[in-house]
């Protein structure tokens, strides 16, 4: 860390916003969704730090409660995408031949279409929802985490502690979860922090379309939907959940770039 500026700031951030969404577990100033029409579109004060919204809801209270939400999309999306990268990129990497090239160009068929659209595609099929939403997000990052995989095994299958361990008997299990996983794990973990937020950005992106988290559960993306037409009036409104986006994308691009930094000084 005292060598990596990028990786400093980026878990500075990434901890004041895991904070930020713990803290809304056990205590927000206001319940997110109570409706106070007499005090609808107040300006930040000492009653409301960051104002209210059109409902007359805190502000405050409501992306304190949409961290929520953008962490639990965040990791469970990762987690989708990271298992079915992890099963695809070992099969493939370790099979090769055509059992690699089935696979890869699967994942190619994937990659071929714009994220977002995908996401649409997967989304509008079924009622929109946060699990849904999380399905679709995860299933848009399978490619990529099964690439880092079958790369890493590409590289380290014939390496010599391979060759010894298979010498003793080792099986397919063993020398892939064992051996040659762990030495990957600093490219999966560069991966996830970079996934993480991309997929704030496309549940942001879904749920100020409608797609994404439903009303009137809290979601950064449909609090910049709602405060669009009070942008003039009130700004607040907007910049709110805009910077907590921001900031939170910005957290773990940042933390990407630092672990990437410090596996290649190492390597």
């Amino acid at each position: 860390m005292k060598r990596s500026v990028n990786l400093t700031l980026g878990i500075t951030l990434v901890a004041i916003l895991a904070t930020l969404m713990l803290l809304s577990l056990f205590y927000t100033p206001y319940e997110p969704n109570a409706m106070r029409i007499a005090a609808r579109l107040q300006a930040p004060g000492p009653a409301h730090l960051l104002g209210t919204d059109n409902f007359g809801r805190d502000v405050l209270s409501r992306v304190m409660v949409g961290a929520q939400t953008a962490f639990l999309v965040g990791t469970a999306s990762v987690a989708v995408g990271a298992a079915g990268g992890l099963i695809v990129g070992t099969i493939a990497g370790y099979a090769g031949k055509w059992v690699d090239e089935l696979l890869m160009r699967a994942t190619d068929a994937l990659l071929a279409f714009p994220g977002i659209l995908l996401a649409l595609l997967l989304v509008s099929v079924f009622k929109p929802n946060l699990y849904q939403t999380i399905l679709a997000i995860g299933i848009l990052f399978m490619p990529s985490f099964a690439r880092v995989v079958r790369s890493g095994v590409l590289q380290h299958r014939e390496a010599e502690y391979v060759r010894a361990v298979q010498g003793f008997g080792a099986g397919p299990f063993n020398i892939l979860f064992v051996q040659i996983l762990p030495n990957i794990a600093s490219s999966i973990i560069t991966t996830a922090a970079l996934s993480f937020s991309t997929a704030i950005l496309i549940e942001a992106a879904l749920s100020y379309l409608g797609l994404g988290v439903q009303p009137p559960n809290p979601s950064w993306g449909r609090m910049l939907n709602e405060s669009q037409t009070y942008l003039a009036k009130a700004p607040w409104f907007t910049l709110a959940p805009g910077a907590l986006i921001t900031i939170t994308v910005l957290g773990f691009n940042l933390l990407s770039d630092g672990i990437r930094d410090a596996r290649d000084r190492r390597g």
